[in-house]
């Protein structure tokens, strides 16, 4: 009865994964695979912060909006199918 919400709320999930991950693809974000697992051994504390962009602030906004959103949209799911089914 409920299963064309659901089945549009896993299909919704399953687009946004394909783009985060096409996303992470296109910046490189799995480039150095060799490198990655020694990044936690290294104390290399000599290095300065690195100031945030305004792009990079834009996008982290950007991500943190559309996670608040899908949680919005996952609580009104559950409120609506609890509703309909009492």
């Amino acid at each position: 009865m409920y299963y064309p919400y659901f089945i549009a709320y896993m299909a919704a999930g399953f687009v946004i994964s394909i783009v985060v991950f096409f996303w992470a693809l296109n910046n490189g974000q799995f480039e150095d695979q060799q490198r990655a697992r020694f990044i936690p051994l290294e104390s290399d504390l000599s290095s300065k912060p690195v100031k945030a962009s305004r792009f990079f602030r834009i996008e982290t906004y950007a991500l943190f909006t559309l996670v608040c959103l899908v949680l919005a949209c996952s609580v009104a799911v559950v409120i609506f199918a609890l509703h309909k089914a009492l």
